[in-house]
């Protein structure tokens, strides 16, 4: 399953139970409208001992002002796909590179599983976008069939769990 919003979340599920998932908020996985994603740890050391930035600030440019942020200047990627479709070819290579980092880690995720995988998911806002899933979807469709759920429901799914809990109908579990 690929979450696709400020962040990309990208996790293998078994039986209803996440059994592996990058934590993009940390600097794992494909980089996002908002973070960085994975990078070359030689150079982020350089940079975190470079004495040009702050701890804060090297926190900003994982997690709040990297990914596509920090290339393009916006985290809105309606805004990208518009300079995308007024011929801005920069935005087009942006976009695409961060597809095929989702595709990538959808691929790592499959191995996790062992290649048995019965649906890759893709949803969140971003999987609105045609574009996007097209260009992913290209790239794993021969992995499982690729379904679409647009749409950012973390809240509802989250009220929900709680109601069930409130309910009795689920026990609250501790992490």
């Amino acid at each position: 399953m690929a979450h696709m919003g400020g962040g990309i979340s990208v996790g293998a599920h078994r039986y209803g139970k996440v059994v592996d998932v990058n934590d993009g908020l940390k600097g794992e996985g494909p980089f996002s409208p908002e973070r960085s994603g994975g990078l070359p740890a030689m150079q982020l050391i350089d940079m975190c001992f470079s004495g040009k930035y702050t701890q804060a600030e090297m926190k900003g440019k994982i997690a709040g002002k990297g990914g596509i942020f920090a290339y393009m200047g916006t985290s809105d990627v309606i805004e990208v796909l518009k300079k995308i479709d007024s011929g801005d070819k920069f935005a087009a290579h942006v976009l695409d590179s961060m597809t095929y980092q989702v595709s990538k880690e959808i691929g790592a995720m499959a191995a996790a599983l062992e290649g048995e995988l019965d649906a890759i998911v893709l949803t969140g806002g971003i999987a609105y976008s045609q574009r996007v899933t097209d260009s992913i979807k290209k790239r794993v469709e021969k992995l499982a069939p690729v379904q679409m759920f647009p749409g950012e429901d973390e809240l509802w799914a989250l009220a929900s769990g709680v109601l069930r809990v409130l309910k009795g109908t689920e026990k609250a579990a501790e992490y």
